[in-house]
């Protein structure tokens, strides 16, 4: 029978896929809406899930249909599908069952406990189960490292962001090192002489949330396939026929609640846009995490600190919160698009944003290769803060080390995906407009269709058919080139 083989891996995956369905909206669950007494059991339920789903994917037969399969006949799509059923299955066939059940439970511990810890300021409570997680993510880089035959953390590096290499990193991060530093000093001192008023709150957090709701609906969220919650750290989850998004609220301050809301809904168009036809296979899904977060900052940074963009926005929030000196047209702009000097990752602008992310590469690439220990990190992240920022963090866990909850659940090699994102959201950014000569007068029409068309044309239909190269080549005539973020910036900023 033709393409029996592929056939018999494509009902497995989606199984699998439908596993997964129920993992993102449990986990989405645990993180929104689930009481405390929970999570326990909640951790449970969900490592049983991995340990389901990691069998079933590594069941000696799948790696005989693999092979079966490639002899098949398969046309291009399914070649790709091919080439990512073997990706995922050769990436969990290398971590024993016990040791992905452990990892989904310190996982969960170690990140319902940074919860309260982080806002008590509570690194000693915090580093103990850190530990636990820093300890499981060491064996799984050792046995993904031996088998690949590359380093502990490029094998980790790899589940995200397929083919890159710390090398390759260095590379680009060493390159925005070297000018990165002197531009944020130049724009932070153009910016000092300009006189910039500050919104005044309080901004009640129900009238955030409408004008988060008005802002994704300008965006083109689809509400039949997705909503907007609360959680502690903001994120896109779900699944792409039902994609969830958060944000957290500050009455003081409005706008980091609102370019969480702008950044998440980027995540989501490209959920909802995914390949329907594809979907339940591997290569229906978002290429990469650098991918992801490329859509992310596009609609955040590209997009949304645009001045005709702002200057769209702008008759929305008088509309939520009434007129004031600080909402006038300028200086509407330019408090979207200040600089500065600040400790969260998630509130930073993007001048400053790499600064935050390089800082974390370095240090969970030591942490992982094992040349530093958990006890370490405090100092590091202080040392580092100070050489890219100028800030001290010393004794400021929940604003230094503790901010973020990516380390919690053993998410090592994820944080690069930032900068990379960026950097290929400038290059996407300067495709499209390169293809669409009117779109800044379109955006500030508030016709985003062109735009959209043309990001759903060159990215969000494709899923992972082509690999990441293969995709940013397609949409823009090359391979990722920092050149396009460092001319952004400069263009923007100066």
């Amino acid at each position: 029978m033709e393409k029996q083989n592929y056939n018999h891996l494509t009902r497995t995956f989606q199984r699998l896929s439908r596993f997964d369905h129920l993992s993102a909206i449990a986990g989405w669950d645990m993180s929104t809406m689930m009481p405390t007494n929970g999570s326990q059991a909640r951790g449970e339920a969900l490592a049983e899930l991995s340990v389901l789903k990691h069998q079933i994917l590594t069941d000696k037969k799948i790696a005989t249909l693999l092979q079966a399969a490639a002899q098949e006949d398969l046309n291009d799509v399914e070649r790709a599908n091919l080439r990512e059923m073997t990706r995922h299955y050769q990436e969990a066939v290398l971590l024993p069952d016990a040791l992905v059940e452990e990892k989904s439970l310190v996982g969960t511990r170690c990140e319902h406990g940074w919860r309260t810890q982080r806002p008590a300021n509570d690194w000693q409570g915090f580093s103990t189960n850190l530990k636990e997680v820093v300890r499981v993510s060491r064996e799984e880089a050792r046995l993904r490292a031996e088998a690949k035959g590359i380093s502990r953390y490029d094998a980790l590096l790899d589940i995200y962001e397929p083919g890159m290499t710390s090398a390759r990193l260095d590379v680009l991060f060493g390159d925005l090192r070297s000018w990165l530093p002197d531009l944020l000093q130049k724009v932070v001192d153009k910016q000092a002489k300009e006189k910039t008023l500050t919104p005044q709150g309080p901004f009640a957090t129900e009238t955030q949330r409408q004008l988060g709701l008005d802002t994704m609906a300008l965006l083109g969220f689809d509400f039949n396939g997705g909503r907007l919650d609360v959680s502690a750290h903001p994120f896109c989850g779900g699944v792409p026929e039902d994609v969830r998004i958060t944000t957290r609220y500050n009455e003081e301050e409005m706008f980091s609640s609102l370019f969480g809301v702008i950044h998440e809904t980027g995540h989501a168009r490209y959920e909802q846009n995914l390949p329907r036809e594809w979907l339940g296979q591997p290569v229906s899904l978002a290429r990469s995490t650098a991918i992801h977060e490329s859509q992310s900052l596009f609609f955040e940074m590209q997009l949304g600190r645009s001045a005709p963009f702002l200057k769209l926005l702008l008759p929305k929030v008088i509309e939520r919160f009434g007129a004031q000196p600080a909402f006038e047209l300028n200086n509407f702009i330019n408090v979207n698009q200040q600089v500065e000097r600040g400790f969260i990752r998630v509130d930073a602008d993007e001048v400053s944003y790499p600064a935050h992310v390089v800082l974390r590469y370095e240090i969970e690439r030591a942490l992982i290769e094992g040349d530093i220990e958990v006890e370490d990190i405090p100092a590091l992240w202080n040392e580092k803060m100070q050489s890219w920022l100028g800030l001290s963090t010393e004794g400021n866990y929940r604003n230094g080390c503790m901010q973020d909850i990516h380390w919690t659940d053993g998410a090592f090699g994820y944080f690069p995906s930032y900068t990379l994102g960026a950097m290929y959201a400038a290059q996407l950014f300067n495709a499209a407009s390169r293809a669409l000569p009117n779109l800044e007068q379109e955006i500030a029409e508030g016709n985003f269709s062109p735009l959209f068309d043309w990001l759903k044309q060159n990215i969000w239909q494709h899923g992972s058919r082509f690999t990441t190269s293969q995709l940013v080549t397609n949409a823009t005539g090359e391979d990722l080139n920092p050149l396009y973020f460092r001319k952004h910036l400069e263009s923007r900023y100066l």
